[in-house]
């Protein structure tokens, strides 16, 4: 059945997200989503609902969130997505979420405008979309101009950027976070002597972070009070003249 309903999909949308999925299954992807997951985690802690909706390429599972009744995945028919679906055809309805996550999302898509309304759009009114992207003023979104491999095909949004797209949807960006301090090496024993650097650049919130995390709230729009007819003032009423009528006149 989903062989048959994807037949007809963006056969450069499916690559591309099999080829993000194989990047982050390796040792640098797994790096950065190891860094994420402790971010996440902290943040969805705080947040309580219905429904956790997530969408990335990557085969990880997403933390559950404690206080959030259920947690589902959407995207490309791959192992771990439990509704497929296209990036800017999402089977939702309007308002359906309280909270959305795009995990490298935007980083990985044909249309990143389109996806990220297609999740403002599903977010109700006072839920949160969080988004996490690769920092492109760093060591890895440098490496990216170099890479070989599914790095290479991501976009690197910067995050003022993201954030400017979030305001025109109607979003007040709450928190902007950063993580993964070190440098994309492949060395294992290299990455080991450099753990160190997380905990600097967590309690420094220092540059060059290889991602970052925003969490914006969707803004209420309120209801907007009728204004009332101006009503003009009524001037005085004055008597007017009545004619007099002679006795004359009424015998005749």
């Amino acid at each position: 059945m989903t062989d048959q309903v994807f037949a007809q999909a963006d056969p450069e949308w499916l690559k591309l997200i099999s080829e993000a999925r194989d990047w982050l299954s390796g040792p640098l992807g797994q790096l950065l989503l190891e860094e994420e997951r402790r971010l996440l985690e902290d943040e969805l802690a705080r947040f309580f609902g219905g429904y956790l909706v997530s969408y990335g390429p990557g085969a990880e599972r997403t933390p559950e969130a404690g206080q959030i009744q259920h947690n589902v995945r959407l995207g490309a028919p791959l192992p771990g997505v439990q509704i497929v679906c296209e990036e800017q055809s999402w089977p939702l309805g309007e308002h359906a979420a309280d909270v959305v996550l795009l995990q490298h999302g935007l980083d990985f898509s044909l249309s990143p405008h389109g996806l990220l309304r297609e999740a403002a759009r599903s977010v109700r009114p006072g839920g949160h979309l969080l988004i996490l992207g690769i920092h492109p003023w760093s060591a890895w979104g440098a490496r990216r101009l170099f890479a070989r491999d599914g790095l290479s095909k991501a976009r690197c949004i910067d995050p003022g950027r993201v954030g400017d797209w979030l305001a025109l949807l109607g979003f007040a960006l709450e928190k902007r976070r950063f993580g993964c301090y070190r440098p994309p090496l492949a060395s294992l024993a290299w990455q080991i002597r450099l753990r160190r650097m997380e905990r600097w650049g967590d309690t420094w919130q220092l540059p060059g972070a290889g991602f970052y995390l925003l969490v914006a709230r969707k803004l209420v729009v309120g209801l907007r009070p009728l204004r009332q007819a101006r009503r003009e003032p009524m001037g005085k009423l004055l008597p007017m003249p009545v004619a007099k009528v002679s006795r004359r006149d009424l015998d005749s």
